[in-house]
C-alpha cells in the first residue's frame, strides 16, 4: 500500500527526536515535508524533505496526507483544527487540547471531514509503563488498594521556553506533565468517580505552576495518586503499587529519550532496552505471611509501536489505542 506522506509542523526537539526518526523508518511513512521558520537543517538529516516557511504553507500542501502538531501547547487545537479542515489526519502531542471543549470540537470536526485525530501519548509505551501493566495482569498484587504515579524532574531556574513559564493556555507543569501521569492512570484504572487536585508555584519568580497532584479516587475504594514536580533532587520510584497481597514500586527509568537525544536509530538492537539494575521490585506475602521479593524484567519497549498504530487505524480503520473518552476526562481533570 503507499505511504502516508506525512509532515511535522516544527523541527525543534521534539520532531528531531520524537518524530521523525520512526517516520523516516517506518514502512508506512513517508517524511516528506516539515516548518522551518529561522534556521533550515532538516534536510542535512533528510535530504528529500521539503522546508516550508509556515504552517499556512503546509498544509495548503495537497500530497501531505498526516500533519505532525509538535509545536507549543497554545497552538496545538489551532493548528489541529486548521489541518483537520484542510482535510489531513492529524498527531497531536501533549496536552491534545487546553480544554475539553476543544477536543470534542476536533474530534467532531474529524468525523465532519472524514479524518482521524490523534493523541501523540508516548509515554504508554514506555518500558517502565509496560512492566506496570504487565505486573497488574499478573494478580499477584491481589485487590488493587494505592497507586502512585509520578513524573519529577528538578529544575530550580525559570526556564527559557517562555511558552511554559508565561502564564497563558497550556503552560506550566500540570500541562506540560501532567497529560502523561494521567494518560497512564486513565488507560489503567479508567474513569474515577471523583477527584482532588492541588498545584504549586515553589521556584523563585515563577509565574506558573511547578507542582501538581491530584488525588483519583473510585468506587471499590481504590486511591490513585498522581504527581509531577520540578524541584525533586532525589528521584522517587515513579510508579508505587499497594495490593492485598503484595507491592510492586519501580523508577521511571525508560532510555528512549536518552538514546534517541544522542544519535541512536530506533533500529538499533540496543534501542529500548532497559539496563538489569533498573529492573521493578515486587513483593508478595503467602497465606503464612512469608514475604518473597523478586525483580521483574522490563520488555523492550518502542515508540514504533505508536507510529505503527497510526497506521493501522489510517490504513485499516484499527481502534487507536488512545480513546477519545480517556482524552475528554483527562483534560475534564487538567480544567477542573
Amino acid at each position: 500500500m503507499s505511504e502516508i506522506r506525512t509532515g511535522i509542523l516544527s523541527f525543534g526537539m521534539s520532531g528531531q527526536i520524537f518524530h521523525a526518526p520512526f517516520l523516516d523508518l517506518h514502512h508506512g511513512f513517508e517524511l516528506s515535508a516539515v516548518v522551518e521558520r529561522t534556521k533550515k537543517q532538516a534536510a542535512t538529516k533528510y535530504p528529500s524533505i521539503r522546508s516550508y516557511d509556515s504552517v499556512d504553507e503546509i498544509l495548503a500542501d495537497d500530497t501531505i496526507e498526516l500533519i505532525v502538531v509538535n509545536t507549543p501547547n497554545a497552538t496545538h487545537f489551532d493548528f489541529a483544527l486548521r489541518a483537520i479542515q484542510a482535510k489531513k489526519h492529524v498527531l497531536v502531542e501533549k496536552p491534545f487540547a487546553t480544554t475539553s471543549l476543544e477536543a470534542k470540537q476536533l474530534y467532531e470536526e474529524a468525523k465532519k471531514n472524514d479524518v482521524q485525530v490523534f493523541p501523540y501519548h508516548n509515554r504508554r509505551y514506555d518500558s517502565d509503563f509496560q512492566s506496570v501493566k504487565q505486573v497488574l495482569n499478573y494478580g499477584k498484587l491481589g485487590e488493587l488498594v494505592e497507586a502512585h504515579i509520578r513524573f519529577d524532574r528538578y529544575k530550580y531556574g525559570i526556564g527559557e521556553k517562555k511558552a511554559k513559564e508565561i502564564p497563558g493556555p497550556g503552560a506550566g507543569l500540570l500541562y506540560d506533565l501532567g497529560p502523561h501521569i494521567l494518560d497512564q492512570s486513565l488507560s489503567i484504572f479508567g474513569k474515577p468517580a471523583h477527584w482532588e487536585k492541588r498545584v504549586g508555584h515553589f521556584r523563585p519568580q515563577t509565574q506558573v505552576d511547578d507542582f501538581a497532584t491530584i488525588l483519583l479516587s473510585y468506587p471499590s475504594g481504590l486511591q490513585v495518586f498522581v504527581s509531577t514536580s520540578l524541584l525533586v533532587a532525589d528521584p522517587q520510584p515513579a510508579f508505587i503499587l499497594h495490593g492485598t497481597l503484595g507491592s510492586y514500586t519501580k523508577h521511571r527509568t525508560d532510555v528512549q529519550e536518552k538514546q534517541l537525544s544522542e544519535g541512536m536509530k530506533p533500529d538499533d538492537k540496543d534501542y529500548g532496552v532497559e539496563l538489569i539494575e533498573n529492573q521493578g521490585i515486587l513483593t508478595t506475602v503467602d497465606k503464612k505471611g512469608v514475604k518473597t521479593q523478586e525483580r521483574v524484567p522490563a520488555e523492550p519497549s518502542t515508540y514504533m509501536n505508536l507510529f505503527e498504530d497510526v497506521y493501522q487505524s489510517i490504513k485499516f480503520g484499527k481502534m487507536y489505542p488512545v480513546k477519545q473518552e480517556e482524552i475528554i476526562e483527562q483534560l475534564e481533570i487538567l480544567e477542573s
